[in-house]
This record gives structure tokens, sequence and C-alpha cells, in this order.
């Protein structure tokens, strides 16, 4: 598994600061280290650098309209669990409030800083599970006990949907229900909106606001049911040591490798003009490869087969909510 120390080493090799076979001095090891934090932190907010959205999930309260996201928010969850290795158990009723899903970061007693969610293993079947097992990022013994698990906060959310939940002789059904699209707002849209605090059945639109700790959701109109779905960019995390584990998909290191270097360069200012353009070039390399991968296709218009053909085929209707 590579590590940081690993991506720091071949960078001051690629500019000529260290000879092969040589390691960095702890002084050189942790100002590379800062760059690499600083660079992965600038990735976050390039999206086609971004590998991954997160979905965030949570149920709204009847007549509450603001919810924060981050360390301590109010959207998140709160189980007892355990974790041998990287295997996350929940039992049955270890689930005590919100939804758990991919991307969250843990806290608790015992649990090591920074670990977070990243799959299912007995609980898998959907993108919210409940009690079973989880993979986790960190290896660790955690014995049973309360562990809180939060999202990181979003630079912006891309997109929304709100699941209204179908019932059978009053009782909801789990995973039941129908998705009705959420519109999300920028401040001026917002600031529109002439009475925020009309009631609703469920939410039609989502303004957010990323302050400086906590990002701020809130939603329109006043509702009183609904599971918020909002989808953002994963916000890359920054690494605690230089021996932590680098979990990234395929031709992330080697773009991290060129991109350090290239940042390294005026630091050390031993790079001859040759090796400058080869650096720039690898890095450019790496960085259009990965923003390729990345790239959302063109999304093409599309209409209602009730507009284009008059009338439906079959009973598709009832995914639109019953109307047009």
């Amino acid at each position: 598994m590579t590590q940081p120390i690993d991506i720091v080493s071949r960078a001051l090799k690629d500019i000529g600061a260290l000879e092969a076979g040589e390691t960095p001095t702890s002084d050189a090891a942790q100002d590379a280290f800062d760059m690499l934090n600083d660079l992965i932190d600038q990735w976050s907010n390039e999206q086609m650098m971004v590998f991954y959205k997160t979905e965030i999930v949570w149920a709204v309260t009847q007549n509450v309209t603001q919810y924060t996201i981050g360390p301590g928010g109010s959207i998140g969850a709160s189980f007892t669990g355990s974790i041998s290795g990287t295997t996350l158990t929940i039992p049955a009723s270890g689930l005590l409030s919100g939804y758990i899903t991919l991307g969250q970061t843990l806290t608790g007693t015992g649990v090591t800083a920074g670990t977070t969610i990243t799959g299912f293993s007995t609980g898998a079947g959907g993108s919210i599970n409940y009690a079973g097992t989880y993979t986790v990022s960190t290896s660790q013994t955690v014995t049973s006990t309360t562990i809180s698990a939060y999202y990181q906060r979003p630079l912006s959310i891309n997109s929304a949907f709100v699941r209204v939940s179908t019932t059978s002789n009053g009782v909801p059904i789990y995973g039941g229900g129908l998705d009705y699209p959420v519109s999300v707002l920028n401040l001026e849209q917002y600031n529109l909106i002439g009475l925020k605090s009309l009631n609703g059945p469920w939410p039609k639109a989502v303004y957010y606001q990323p302050s400086e700790l906590l990002g701020n959701v809130t939603v329109w109109p006043n509702p009183s049911q609904g599971e918020m779905h909002l989808f953002a960019d994963t916000v890359f995390t920054r690494y605690g040591t230089l021996y932590d584990s680098i979990s990234l998909p395929q031709g992330y290191t080697m773009a991290l490798r060129w991109c350090l270097a290239e940042r390294l360069c005026p630091m050390y200012g031993k790079a001859s003009q040759t090796q400058l353009a080869m650096i720039n070039a690898f890095a450019a390399q790496s960085r259009a490869t990965i923003k390729r991968t990345n790239m959302k296709p063109a999304q093409i218009a599309s209409y209602d087969d009730v507009i284009v053909s008059g009338r439906r085929k079959d009973a598709g209707w009832i995914l639109h909510g019953g109307f047009i």
C-alpha cells in the first residue's frame, strides 16, 4: 500500500533533490508532506479531479427547515458497533439515529482519527443500510461502543431528490416510496422566495451555505415528511502522517507524484530546464488523464413519452408522481 512518504521520496528524486536509494531528512519530508496536503486540498476544488460523489442522506423533521453538515452537525448517524481489522459490525439493534452511508467519517472511543466507511459487506443491498458489516479505511480493534458518523462539509451541492415513503395500512414500507427531484438554489434564487415559511408536504428546493466549519442546509417549503438525498463532490481528506495508507483509484498515485514534484521545484531550485519541461509535461498529462476519466458526458435533452406520442405505452406515469 502506497504511503505519503513514498510519494514524497519519489517527487524529491524526480527534481534531483535526492539520489537513488537516499531517503529524505525529517525536515525535507515534512515540508514536502505539507505541500502534498495543500495539493489534495486544491484538488477538492477541481470538480473533474474528484472521482466520487458523496450521497448525503437524512430524514427531515416536521417543521424543521435548517440542518447542518460536518463534524458535530445535525446530519449524520449514531450507532453501537465494534471494529476488528477493517470490518465494522453493527448489531440488529445497534442503530440509534440517522442513516449509515459510504464516505462517512467515524468518531468514538478508541476509533482511529480519520476512519471512514469505504464499503458494504453483509449489509449490502443499497446506498443505505442498517445492521450488518461494513468495510472501514483503517485497520484497528475497537470493542463495542457508541460511534458517531458524520459527513465532511461539502463545498457545494450538485443535485438532490426527496423520497416520500409509501405505507401499507398506515405503516411505512422500508425502501418503498416515490422519488421527486429537488431544485438546488443559489443565494439569489433563495432570496426570491416570498414566503419562506410556507408549509408543504415535502421539500421541493434546497439552499446550501458552506460556512467555515459546518455547512448549512435550508429546505423549502417547510416539510411534514421526506427522506432527503443530496449529492456532492467528495472532499479529499488530508493525510495525518507520512505513513498513512493512500487509497485512491488508478492513476492518482502517479498524478500526486508528478504534481508534487512540480510544486517542489521552486523550493529547491535544482531542476534544469530539461527537467522542468519533463516534470511539467508529466504533471499535466497525469491531471488530464484523471479529468478525462471523471468527465461527465454531455446531458442529452429528452422529452416525456406523453408529449412525443400523445399516449403512454405503460403505467410508467406513476414514476412521475401521477402528473406530467
